[in-house]
């Protein structure tokens, strides 16, 4: 009954008319006056923020923040691994033999997640990681790994929310909401960085330019809360404490390690 519920409030609510309003209110000058709020109800860390609270003109603006520069160190380490966001690390986990992984007690099918068996084959036995970003955490994304781009490419259109409740009762929410795939290939293997939309507001804005990724480098932005998947081919890297889950992470922690062949 209860997924039922919600199942049928999300397919109201999340069309494409609720989210342009939706997006239009969070970039008129009108939500500038709900930043103060805003900071203060998710208890935003405003000193780390590059620009003073006052500066921003609109919600949109004050939810893409940056960052001073100093506020994350990224691990120089070559073969580390680091969080590419300021989120919750909800899951680390093995790719099943048919392309699943289990989330909350829910398989989720990283061959729809990529869009065909090709792309997906590669990741059977392989890693997953699960970053959970909520309305409190700084939105903008980096590279968790150095490599070059070799695969970019979008797939959905409605979002399901990927909080804990949006895992539990929505449909195929990691498989099938609005998400942009970028592919990396880097010295010890290949990686995909899964970027999913959120309830609402289906946006994700790429940044970077050109084939090479540099670790720690800015690559892209969410507007609202999203989520991150990372998955790794098998024997291309080993993750580290995989049963302290969930916790906080920011970006820049370290993750894994790449194994060299």
């Amino acid at each position: 009954m209860i997924q039922w519920f919600y199942r049928s409030l999300i397919e109201l609510t999340n069309g494409r008319w609720t989210s342009f309003l939706l997006r239009k209110l969070a970039q008129s000058k009108v939500s500038r006056l709900f930043i103060p709020s805003f900071a203060k109800i998710y208890n935003v860390n405003v000193s780390e923020m590059a620009s003073p609270i006052n500066e921003f003109n609109t919600l949109h603006d004050f939810f893409i923040r940056k960052l001073k520069v100093d506020a994350r160190t990224i691990d120089n380490r070559t073969d580390t691994i680091v969080s590419p966001v300021d989120a919750v690390l909800e899951d680390i986990g093995t790719i099943t033999s048919d392309l699943m992984l289990n989330v909350k007690g829910k398989d989720y099918s990283v061959l729809e997640m990529l869009g065909s068996e090709e792309k997906a084959k590669k990741y059977i036995n392989g890693t997953y990681y699960l970053l959970y970003l909520s309305p409190s955490h700084y939105h903008r994304i980096h590279s968790p790994l150095t490599g070059k781009v070799v695969g970019e490419w979008t797939l959905g259109n409605k979002s399901y929310p990927v909080n804990r409740y949006g895992l539990k009762y929505g449909r195929d929410t990691l498989a099938k909401n609005y998400r942009k795939i970028t592919e990396v290939k880097h010295d010890s293997g290949v990686a995909a960085i899964v970027k999913v939309g959120a309830m609402f507001v289906n946006s994700i804005e790429s940044i970077h330019v050109g084939e090479e990724l540099k670790k720690g480098e800015e690559m892209a932005y969410f507007t609202f809360g999203s989520t991150v998947i990372l998955l790794f081919n098998p024997n291309s890297m080993e993750p580290l404490q995989q049963h302290l889950t969930p916790r906080e992470v920011k970006v820049g922690d370290v993750l894994g390690n790449t194994v060299s062949e």
